[in-house]
């Protein structure tokens, strides 16, 4: 079903509504809609309920640039709320990449308990390639097991269910349907004491559950695939870092510096929080990354600060895409500073 809503705030609170009513919602929108929706997105990490939010990116501040392409919130998907409201991030590198990158926000989103954003941008939008219709069969089961009754037994013996006694692997709460009997809880945005779900101002349980709900969103590091590096020599001294859209305009950079005799090497994340388990062992190989961006450098900051790599950033916001040549020209310039 497709809901046409009145603004963007209505939008995405139908879409957390049909969420705490047991179905999976989408809300889709770009940079500016992202800034309405973030109290929403805010209450639905409290809530740990799935979400998708898809944000095709495009030039801004403001209404800036609407009919054209940049990379230019990350940032804002990020840290875009108040308090500390940790949310995964999953960036498609093509316009076939759209489809499978959606089903693993949604796999993510169903199975974490937690709003995930897809970072699309404008350029992928407006794109199009060959792409082979998969079987229904060979896509990922996003069956969900929902709770139909007591889960935790008190010291009286009485059985009751804890909407927030947490699955021990992946620290998810459990989804009840509204109007199961025997599921009430509390729901809603103050913060909830661990287990019992009750409302709680408790400085150590606040403290508990803001750390829970990180360590949950940074476990998923450990259930998504490895970051890969195209590097056919094996011994590049210089690696092409990219996410979203750049991907292929980076490939085509790198294959024109191999064809003129250099050796370079490429990856490119997928899943931008949290990054691939891999990362930092990917990153300790290489003498220099680079890492070009759609913006002023916001994934740069993001590596910088995580893993001490003094990575460097080239950076457009002109609203158009790389162009192969330009970057083949910046990965020379850096492979002969080594």
């Amino acid at each position: 079903m497709t809901f046409q809503a009145e603004d963007e705030i209505a939008g995405i609170g139908a879409a957390l509504g049909a969420s705490f009513g047991g179905a999976l919602a989408i809300t889709t929108t770009s940079g500016p809609g992202i800034a309405l929706k973030s109290e929403t997105i805010g209450l639905a990490v409290s809530m740990e309920l799935p979400l998708v939010v898809i944000d095709i990116q495009r030039g801004g501040p403001s209404t800036g640039l609407p009919t054209k392409t940049e990379q230019s919130d990350l940032l804002q998907a990020m840290f875009g709320r108040n308090g500390e409201a940790p949310v995964p991030v999953v960036a498609p590198r093509s316009p076939v990449d759209c489809f499978d990158a959606a089903i693993e926000a949604c796999r993510i989103a169903t199975k974490y308990r937690t709003p995930v954003f897809l970072l699309s941008d404008g350029y992928l939008a407006n794109g199009s390639e060959p792409w082979s219709l998969p079987n229904v069969e060979d896509l990922p089961d996003l069956h969900v097991d929902f709770a139909t009754g007591p889960n935790h037994t008190l010291a009286d013996g009485t059985e009751v269910f804890w909407p927030f006694k947490r699955d021990p692997e992946t620290l998810a709460r459990p989804w009840a349907i509204p109007g199961t009997a025997g599921l009430e809880h509390r729901i809603g945005g103050i913060e909830k004491a661990d287990g019992s779900g009750n409302i709680s101002y408790d400085p150590a349980n606040h403290d508990f559950m803001v750390r829970t709900r990180q360590a949950k969103v940074d476990g998923i590091a450990n259930d998504i695939e490895p970051l890969e590096v195209d590097d056919p020599t094996g011994d590049a001294d210089v690696l092409v870092l990219g996410w979203g859209s750049t991907y292929g305009p980076i490939g085509a950079g790198c294959r024109r510096v191999r064809e003129s005799g250099l050796k370079v090497a490429q990856a490119h994340f997928r899943h931008v929080n949290p990054f691939p388990a891999n990362t930092e062992e990917v990153l300790k190989r290489y003498k220099k990354v680079l890492i070009p961006e759609m913006n002023l450098g916001q994934l740069v900051m993001l590596v910088r600060s995580k893993y001490l790599v003094d990575a460097i950033s080239y950076n457009q916001v002109r609203g158009l895409p790389f162009k192969a040549e330009e970057l083949a020209g910046v990965i020379e310039d850096v492979i002969k500073s080594v």
